[in-house]
């Protein structure tokens, strides 16, 4: 007997054939041959060469020196001992959402002794740089009054916990990891009306280069800490023009007792640099003698610091073996004192047994920075008689290498990048 499939049986067992392989293609037991929904885009190339950057020995920290509270980020110049304090927030703008792509920032509030700048009642200083990749250049400083023996009566005003601190309609506040800077040029710059707003994150503690207490180092007579590697995201305005930045910063806080005066502290080089790798490298070098010793003795100059992180301020590099070198100089500005322009920076570990903690992990590494900075974009800012001091503050860019020894074997790691640099001379 032959069974014959009505029409619509035949179109029954179609159904529950395609029902079910509707249900076994969902439940991923098979593939469909034909390609459903649109075309993805093919995998991107592998590159073969491509291998992950080497990153150099991490110097041992102990945690007293990665601690920070809202005191130590507080006013400390209430205090009699204490003669000048500074809070610094310095950032390029490095990321490529940036609408200014590769220009930086400098932003300072200075509490100056009175001695700094002898012969006026302005000791008070704001400083608000910013600079652009085709030599665009605004901004300044410019000290202000201060009235004698009233705290708080000048033009900065700063108080505790935490940072927050004004001059006029600039101002910045906020404690660990979070901070707000609003900074206006005004009567600084007369050339162009630049606002800028900016907030700070950092997610990494900071670490102390000076402190002479192993712990509560807001009680401390001479101190500085930094934060590198911060996320600096906000708004710049040029003459009515505004522009949303995004990059690489950072924020540092000093405090230096009334013995240190101009005679102990004749000059100093600093520089903040954000490089292509995405590394940070900061650098100070303070001259406890006129320039005309100090720049035939830099071998032997005992305060010098240079940090690097590769991790945004989470791990350190540091060398204390710093020789700076200025390989050229300015137009004289004092009497034997020139400006520096150009520089190089050989940095090794310390084989000094203060630094012997921090060093540690680093002896046997051959770690070594040799650089080159060049200056650009100055801003020079000089008081003459009776006062003999001079100011420099400009973005740079820096390029050389970094080299060590492990495990793996030699590196030599190019170093390139963009940043910012602040010199100071006086004539004493």
């Amino acid at each position: 007997m032959q069974l014959k499939l009505k029409k619509i049986d035949a179109i029954i067992v179609a159904a529950l054939i395609i029902v079910s392989g509707l249900f076994l293609y969902k439940a991923g037991y098979i593939d469909s041959p034909v390609p459903i929904g649109p075309t993805p885009p093919p995998p991107p190339p592998i590159d073969e060469n491509e291998t992950e950057l080497p990153t150099p020995p991490a110097s041992f920290i102990p945690s007293f020196r990665r601690d920070v509270s809202p005191e130590d980020e507080g006013v400390h110049y209430d205090k009699l001992r204490i003669a000048r304090e500074w809070w610094y927030f310095g950032a390029v703008f490095s990321d490529e959402e940036s609408e200014l792509k590769d220009w930086s920032i400098q932003i300072s509030f200075n509490h100056m002794a009175r001695g700094d700048l002898i012969g006026t009642l302005k000791p008070d200083l704001l400083v608000v740089n910013l600079y652009g990749p085709d030599g665009e250049t605004f901004g300044g400083m410019i000290n202000k009054k201060r009235y004698l023996g009233i705290l708080n009566t000048g033009t900065l005003i700063a108080s505790s916990p935490g940072v927050s601190v004004e001059f006029e309609d600039s101002w910045a506040e906020g404690s660990y990891p979070n901070w707000h800077v609003h900074a206006e040029d005004k009567d600084i710059d007369e050339s162009a009306e630049i606002i800028i707003d900016l907030d700070y994150n950092s997610d990494s503690l900071p670490i102390w280069t000076i402190g002479n207490r192993a712990f509560d180092e807001s009680k401390s007579s001479i101190a500085n800490y930094l934060f590198s590697g911060c996320e600096v995201s906000g708004t710049v305005k040029i003459n009515g023009e505004e522009f949303s930045v995004k990059g690489i910063g950072h924020h540092e806080h000093s405090w230096t007792p009334k013995a240190i005066t101009l005679g102990v502290i004749n000059g100093w080089d600093w520089f903040n640099l954000v490089l292509d790798n995405g590394w940070s490298v900061y650098s100070t070098t303070y001259y406890p003698m006129p320039q005309a010793i100090t720049s035939k003795t830099t071998l032997i100059n005992p305060l010098s610091t240079l940090l690097i992180t590769t991790d945004n301020g989470e791990t350190f590099t540091e060398l204390r073996n710093v020789d700076l070198k200025i390989t050229r100089q300015d137009e004289q500005i004092f009497p034997f004192v020139k400006m520096p322009t150009d520089f190089e920076i050989v940095a090794q570990p310390s084989f000094n047994p203060i630094y012997a903690v921090s060093q540690a992990l680093l002896f046997g590494t051959s770690t070594e920075l040799d650089v080159d900075i060049e200056v650009e974009n100055s801003i020079n800012k000089v008081w003459k008689f009776p006062t003999y001091l001079g100011m420099k503050t400009s973005s740079c860019e820096i390029e050389g290498t970094l080299s060590w020894s492990d495990e793996e074997g030699d590196h030599n790691i190019p170093i390139n990048g963009i940043g910012v640099a602040w010199s100071m001379r006086a004539l004493l």
